[in-house]
């Protein structure tokens, strides 16, 4: 079976899995690391973030300024919410292949923090951060080891998805009016290349990701296995 298809069947099993599970206060990590992507460029940039808002309905905005000697940077601000969210879906299955959970749990802990200490102003979005901050300290702490791991891979999971899925709804509204495609909308204003092109670049690099993020995860599950294998008949010698 190929890479492309094992990514497929992933991300429609995460799809399905992540929608049986009560998951919709944690969907809103993957608007925060999008969010996040935009605020970090803006500021790498010399622009101005006024603030970073978080919705219920697992949407978001970055309001910033940039001055207009520098309006180029859009650009890049523009590309930065979708790649950002795209890579930390991938960076997550990577770190847990490697074992890594803790500083996987580490980095989504200093990203809430940051984003709640400088950005986020919104009533649900500090909320959420503070909630989201605290229970992930408390299920680091746990000395479960599967259930530290579900919730990980939970997180990981729902980022998986709302990486790639955001990206295609992003092409289903460029397809109905290109004018209310968000980041797709101001990469085409300033571009000149079509939001729907826009769109499906999103797309094809959240999928090019997923690939990656699928690769490293059932690579390190064989690892685990062969591991476990090697110490198992280790285990009987004297």
């Amino acid at each position: 079976m190929s890479n492309w298809v094992k990514t497929i069947l992933f991300l429609i099993g995460s799809a399905l899995l992540t929608h049986w599970i009560p998951s919709s206060f944690f969907r809103n990590l993957d608007t925060m690391v999008h969010e996040f992507g935009h605020a970090v460029v803006t500021l790498a940039l010399s622009g101005q973030v006024q603030r970073i808002e978080l919705y219920a309905n697992h949407s978001g905005v970055t309001l910033s300024a940039i001055s207009q000697a520098r309006s180029w940077s859009i650009i890049p601000v523009a590309l930065a919410g979708y790649t950002t969210a795209s890579v930390f879906a991938w960076f997550l299955f990577s770190a847990f292949a490697r074992g890594k959970q803790q500083v996987g749990f580490l980095v989504m802990i200093a990203i809430s923090a940051i984003s709640l200490l400088l950005f986020v102003r919104n009533g649900f979005g500090i909320m959420f951060l503070i909630g989201f901050i605290a229970l992930t300290i408390i299920m680091m702490a746990i000395p479960i080891k599967w259930l530290r791991n579900f919730y990980y891979l939970l997180l990981a999971f729902l980022c998986l998805e709302e990486s790639v899925f955001g990206p295609i709804y992003l092409i289903q509204a460029a397809s109905r009016d290109a004018r209310q495609a968000g980041d797709a909308t101001n990469l085409a204003l300033h571009t000149g290349v079509p939001t729907m092109v826009w769109a499906i670049i999103f797309t094809l690099f959240a999928l090019w990701c997923a690939k990656q993020a699928v690769q490293a995860f059932l690579g390190g599950n064989k690892r685990s296995r062969s591991t476990n294998r090697q110490s198992s008949a280790y285990s009987y010698r004297d």
